[in-house]
């Protein structure tokens, strides 16, 4: 196909596109595909593949509205989850409306006739009225640029692209980085490899994970009472805001967390050289908590060390830190993350009067509940900026932005307006409001994080309960976006490349 047009066209097909083409079906409104640049669904269920992937966060919570998880395991592995994206897209009728190996690489508004153009890496073109951005935080890789990578003799590679054609029996591994993936996939490696030697930047708060089956009383309890699943879903929801939540503002659960969290390192590691390497010197959430039972044991085996001096360079037999010292590796494993506060790139997206996006951010530009931006008419965002809950369920925060999504998508077809856009004083309130709630947390000072920039501007997280989002995202979007015509458009004209709007007062639906 050289071009095709639609009505809503939305990027990605991780959780976020499936839940938007079940929320459009709900609608009605079945002129609409989802464009994926892999060969099926899954977003970061089906990039990351390592041993020991899996979900912090209960399926029962992690799972869509339409399509409840119903299983008898609390935390599936990686493989399960993809499974159940595959079985949602499948039984819900969304194949017929998947793209496959289509990148979005330019998406560009057009003033004139109000429609996005929408350009594949390929040099296909599609025109959509409306766009729906879903691709996510967490798929761009992160490699960070430590001198002599290049020159490993030996194989390398990032936790999200991994290598099962590799053996470790018997072999030494370096990991690089000690987060959620590194935590996952350490202990595996531990169990087969020589040796392991995992560097460390910057030690985490870990705490127990609960086992991943369900006990014999539960899984009764959830087959035979009527309506325990769902019981159990809000427990969770509720759970997560109560005790979860206040962790991240150094709320009242706060130090009781600390302690737990210091109790369990004294547990579970003996050795006090060790021990006060593990030792955080951060507050507790001011990073991604890991959740895990098995990262301690695993450092402290006798094949396993960890090494706190800095990397100088990588050499061609393994990696030299600071000190001068050379630590021999046959394969080098990156667990480094991914460039989360690099949202939409590579994309190129440009809106009103030549406006792009990623100046705009880079700016300071604000959004409004990080799913619209001032000059991007008719496109909205999906698990953008300050939206990622650290506390709870992040396929609830997708399912919260689609309400809004779509109520805003009801609003321009009653209108009759060609285009509708956020204000800029919806956007000065609520971005005013932002500054102040992530004032009040531990990020800030919490030194280097995803969460943040290279500046230090905190722009993943969001600062508040799961139930304050909902309770924003179910204002009425009358309030805050404006028609905009192919003859008048919004008041507020679009000069290229301007920075951050005003900020006047705060947001009156987080009251």
């Amino acid at each position: 196909m050289d071009s095709q047009s639609m009505k809503v066209a939305v990027v990605g097909a991780g959780f976020g596109g499936l839940a938007a083409g079940l929320a459009l079906q709900r609608e009605g409104l079945s002129d609409f595909l989802i464009f994926e640049e892999a060969a099926e669904v899954g977003g970061v269920w089906r990039e990351n593949t390592y041993p020991g992937c899996n979900c912090d966060v209960p399926a029962h919570l992690y799972s869509l509205a339409e399509a409840p998880y119903q299983g008898d395991v609390r935390y599936p592995g990686q493989r399960e989850t993809l499974d159940y994206l595959r079985t949602v897209a499948r039984e819900h009728g969304l194949m017929k409306h998947l793209r496959f190996n289509t990148a979005i690489a330019q998406a560009d508004f057009d003033d004139k006739d109000a429609t996005w153009t929408l350009v594949t890496a390929d040099g296909h073109t599609i025109y959509a009225e409306i766009v729906i951005f879903a691709a996510g935080m967490l798929h761009r890789r992160y490699l960070p640029d430590i001198p002599g990578r290049d020159t490993f003799t030996g194989s390398w590679f990032h936790s999200a692209q991994w290598d099962h054609r590799r053996d470790f029996t018997g072999r030494r591994v370096a990991v690089i980085g000690t987060g959620a993936s590194a935590a996952q996939v350490i202990p595996e490696l531990a169990a087969t490899a020589a040796h392991v030697e995992v560097f460390q930047r910057t030690p985490t708060w870990v705490l127990p994970k609960p086992r991943a089956q369900f006990s014999r009383p539960t899984r009764w309890a959830l087959h035979r009472i009527p309506l325990a699943h769902r019981i159990y879903r809000a427990a969770l929801y509720y759970a997560a805001d109560l005790v979860l939540a206040p962790v991240m503002t150094n709320g009242w659960s706060a130090r009781p967390a600390e302690w737990f969290a210091r109790a369990y390192l004294r547990v579970q590691v003996r050795n006090s050289r060790l021990r006060a390497a593990l030792t955080p010197r951060h507050r507790i959430g001011a990073k991604r908590i890991v959740l895990s039972k098995s990262y301690y044991r695993a450092l402290g085996r006798d094949n396993v060390s960890v090494t706190t001096t800095a990397i100088g360079r990588v050499t061609e037999s393994g990696i030299q830190t600071v000190d001068g010292a050379v630590h021999s590796a046959d394969t080098i494993i990156y667990a480094t993350g991914f460039r989360a506060t690099e949202f939409l790139a590579p994309m190129v997206v440009t809106g009103r009067g030549g406006r792009v996006l990623h100046h705009y951010w880079d700016e300071g530009g604000a959004t409004f509940l990080g799913l619209a931006v001032p000059g991007f008419p008719n496109a909205f965002i999906m698990a953008g900026p300050n939206t990622f809950n650290p506390a709870g369920s992040n396929v609830d925060m997708k399912q919260n932005q689609l309400r809004y999504i779509m109520a805003a998508i009801r609003l321009r077809e009653q209108s009759g307006a060609a285009a509708i856009e956020v204000s800029d004083r919806s956007v000065g309130d609520y971005d005013q409001w932002l500054r102040e709630a992530i004032s009040r947390t531990v990020w800030p000072e919490g030194g280097s994080s995803w969460y943040k920039t290279d500046s230090g501007r905190v722009t993943n997280p969001w600062p508040s309960t799961a139930r304050t989002y909902a309770r924003m995202t179910r204002r009425d979007p009358a309030l805050d976006f404006q028609p905009m015509s192919l003859n008048h458009p919004p008041q507020h004209p679009i000069e290229p490349e301007t920075g951050p709007p005003s900020v006047p007062a705060a947001h009156p639906a987080a009251s």
